[in-house]
């Protein structure tokens, strides 16, 4: 059973519950628990950098905490029993610290009774034993790169929290790794929530901000900025994780735009209802694409010029258009942008979401519109600089 199917009602309850139980069902919890079983489960001390994990539950953090959790109960017992044979509590305290800390200072009282000697052996052995596990955490915090893996946590922690309007790319497999490189070649900020530790590697090279993590989690979410995220990208290979993801996305934040990868047909409008904007099948496009190749390829051919912004720099953008903006209000014709700067308009969307096309000349250009234009790199610059500066 999914941890799910028992959790309490009630938003706060169900993040406790969905957190609680995360821990010792997490190759078990729905979505695509059948493929989290043949992930390995990450151990701390092997997650990079970038996985939001505290410094306690890393390896070397637990380790140190461990210790001195020994050092207190060493130091309990130790004061205990000298106050139960009849010293005061400073005098017990000060000959349990100068015993495990070895400095070999002079004893508080006499240990003239074997009792005395036994306890004060067990706290020697004990309290050594505590502060040498202590001081090994702290030796292997250095040496194995556990505190600089802290900082560089903290640092991209840091800098997704200066995100704004950024891409949340969920998934880095075959499609998600492909949108990255989509992304970082136009420049765009984005952030990768990857649960797979063996891809880490791959993304820290490229340099990529990424979280390792659940990206049907809430709280992974929250940490890769989902409140002031413009686009959700959800390219997980099972459509069961990205309906889920979908619908997480769109209670904690209804105005971002995500789009959604889909495997089956029966798959996109169960992805539209809970809430994503956009439907991607990559199978349907590559035996479109096929399609296209054989019956027009010189449309094809031409299309590939444009989308792969070849040699003849020939590119297509959508410009929106603001309040105030000189083509506000005018008729395309009025507007005569292909005179003025060598663009042709290709379609208008309206602020409603519809789309006109192929755009008349008496179609009029309103706040909030869009252009979608094609034309040289260096038209579409001269574009932006006459109607966008």
């Amino acid at each position: 059973m999914s941890p799910d199917a028992t959790a309490p009602t009630g938003s706060l309850a169900e993040r406790a519950w969905r957190r609680a139980t995360s821990i010792w069902l997490w190759p078990w919890h729905w979505p695509g628990r059948e493929a989290r079983r043949a992930l390995p489960k990450p151990r701390l001390a092997d997650l990079p950098a970038h996985a939001t994990v505290s410094f306690w539950r890393r390896e070397a953090g637990r380790r140190i905490l461990l210790g001195f959790s020994m050092v207190a109960v060493v130091m309990t017992y130790g004061v205990s029993g000298y106050m139960a044979m009849g010293w005061s509590f400073m005098d017990a305290f000060y000959q349990v610290f100068i015993t495990i800390s070895a400095v070999g200072l002079t004893e508080v009282h006499p240990l003239d009774s074997t009792i005395l000697r036994v306890h004060t052996m067990a706290t020697i052995s004990m309290g050594l034993f505590a502060v040498g596990y202590t001081v090994g955490g702290f030796i292997s915090l250095l040496t194995e790169g556990e505190f600089q893996k802290f900082l560089g946590q903290q640092r991209i922690m840091k800098s997704i929290a200066n995100l704004t309007g950024h891409t949340i790319v969920a998934g880095y497999g075959r499609v998600g790794a492909m949108v990255c490189e989509g992304l970082a070649g136009a420049g765009m900020p984005f952030v990768v929530i990857e649960q797979d530790p063996a891809r880490a590697a791959e993304m820290q090279t490229r340099g990529f901000t990424y979280i390792l993590g659940d990206a049907t989690d809430e709280g992974v979410l929250r940490d890769a900025g989902v409140g002031r995220a413009a686009v959700l990208v959800t390219s997980m290979p099972g459509d069961a994780a990205n309906v889920f993801i979908t619908l997480t996305a769109r209670e904690l934040c209804p105005n971002i735009d995500i789009i959604a990868r889909a495997e089956q047909p029966s798959t996109q409008k169960k992805l539209r209802q809970a809430g994503a904007n956009h439907v991607i099948m990559p199978a349907a496009i590559g035996a479109h694409r096929i399609v296209s190749l054989l019956t027009n390829p010189t449309a094809v051919e031409f299309v590939e010029l444009v989308t792969q912004r070849s040699s003849l720099q020939i590119e297509m953008d959508d410009i929106p258009i603001v309040e105030g903006s000189p083509l506000a209000g005018l008729s395309l014709r009025d507007a005569d942008v292909g005179r003025l700067t060598g663009v042709i308009v290709i379609a208008i969307k309206n602020r409603d979401g519809h789309l006109i096309f192929p755009a008349r000349g008496d179609e009029v250009i309103g706040p909030g519109d869009s252009l979608v234009i094609l034309g040289k790199r260096s038209n579409l610059d001269q574009f932006r600089e006459k109607f966008l500066s």
